[in-house]
């Protein structure tokens, strides 16, 4: 079911294509488009950008730099994003960590950092997991002591997403052991540069970076980098991960992903017709555009009831099941598509297999050989942010009071 814009929609729709032609760079958006990894400097480069138009947060209040979207505008500023090639916005600070501070931060706290994360002077990176505190994230045991104006921090932190590009961190630390384990958290703000502080790289199994593990030995926390009371931080961070699921969802990623699928599923040829008029192919192309479908419209009332001010509840947990559900039906369509040619490391000198495919050699070699990495590296969506078990227990005891 496809939205019907108002003229108003149209228009807006229009400004941002304008927008995106004139202003997204083109090497940018080739980088994104053959799933290439962004270096640091390319996230912060779309930043800049975006934050100079004023369209970095949109999500935020126009009083703190953020823009007065609906919801369905905001829908379409993704999409659009997203069918362009567009880098995706990093989430932990203006996604995360801005919507706690604007509802739980101190107004000093909110005249400091929101402003640092718009300019890019700050890049954050998010400290709730730990070894043995994972989806259990109440069992955490990084410490913190209160002791002459500062929390003494002795703890470890793991999954650790692009630390290694940050200067802060945002922390769930215990601060009492009385009561129910999440009665006992705190939510904080550390300055990486702290003495006591370790951040070491996990290496993964294609031999990239993008997680962490991160030691905290006597670190001097100021009291003042508090985020709202002491002992309240489970709840700020059920607030945070509300949003963090509902990105997590990706509406508009999956959107063009199907989309790039389909084109390249009518350029590759099996016999004398083109995989797309396969009909089992086809078949689960059409039951992925359905899902997505429906989801897209679940997304919209999601977003209509944070423009009123509400944090997403159960169905921030339904859409980053099927969110991540569709995005990994999409990649592992995408790596059946290239069939044995998908193999992670590929001899393509020749040419041959991309006259095979009727492809170019340029599209054969640069995404055929990155589809089953990327589909493997996408298994982790349904295990972070909570894993999808996790959130089909969190709906169930919900709707059944138990």
């Amino acid at each position: 079911m496809n939205i019907n814009y108002n003229e108003k929609e149209q228009n807006f729709q229009t400004e941002v294509r304008s927008f995106l032609q004139k202003k997204l760079p083109k090497d940018l958006s080739e980088k994104v488009n053959s799933g290439a990894e962004l270096a640091k400097e390319d996230v912060e480069q779309w930043h800049a950008i975006l934050n100079e138009k004023g369209w970095l947060a949109n999500h935020w209040p126009e009083a703190y730099g953020g823009t007065n979207w609906t919801p369905v505008e905001r829908h379409i500023f993704e999409e659009e994003c997203c069918f362009a090639s567009a880098p995706r916005t990093l989430p932990f600070g203006i996604n995360m960590l801005g919507p706690v501070l604007l509802a739980f931060g101190s107004e000093q706290q909110k005249q400091h950092y929101l402003p640092r994360l718009l300019d890019g002077t700050d890049w954050w990176s998010q400290g709730f997991s730990e070894p043995g505190a994972g989806s259990d994230l109440a069992s955490l045991k990084t410490k913190a002591v209160a002791k002459d104006g500062y929390y003494i921090i002795n703890g470890q932190k793991t999954w650790t997403t692009l630390g290694q590009h940050a200067n802060w961190i945002f922390c769930l630390v215990r601060t009492s052991n009385e009561g129910k384990p999440q009665t006992g958290i705190s939510f904080l703000l550390i300055d990486l540069d702290t003495p006591g502080i370790e951040m070491r790289p996990i290496k993964l199994l294609d031999g990239s970076v993008e997680v962490n593990e991160v030691f905290f030995e006597d670190v001097k926390v100021p009291m003042e980098n508090l985020v709202g009371e002491e002992n309240k931080g489970w709840d700020y961070a059920k607030y945070l991960l509300t949003y963090e699921r509902t990105n997590i969802a990706g509406v508009g990623a999956s959107l063009h992903g199907l989309n790039q699928l389909k084109l390249k599923a009518a350029r590759i040829k099996v016999g004398d017709k083109t995989l797309a008029d396969d009909h089992n192919f086809s078949r689960e192309i059409a039951k992925i555009e359905i899902e997505l479908e429906a989801m897209k419209i679940m997304n919209l009332k999601v977003l209509a009831a944070t423009q009123e001010g509400a944090a997403p509840g159960l169905e921030s947990s339904m859409l980053k099941i099927k969110g991540t559900e569709i995005q990994q039906s999409i990649n592992h369509l995408t790596r059946q598509m290239f069939g044995p040619y998908a193999a992670c490391a590929i001899d393509l000198e020749n040419g041959l297999l991309a006259e095979e495919f009727d492809l170019n050699y340029a599209l054969l070699s640069s995404q055929s050989a990155r589809a089953s990495a990327k589909y493997f590296n996408y298994r982790k969506l349904s295990i972070f942010g909570g894993s999808n078990e996790i959130q089909k227990s969190i709906i169930a005891k919900h709707q059944l009071n138990f």
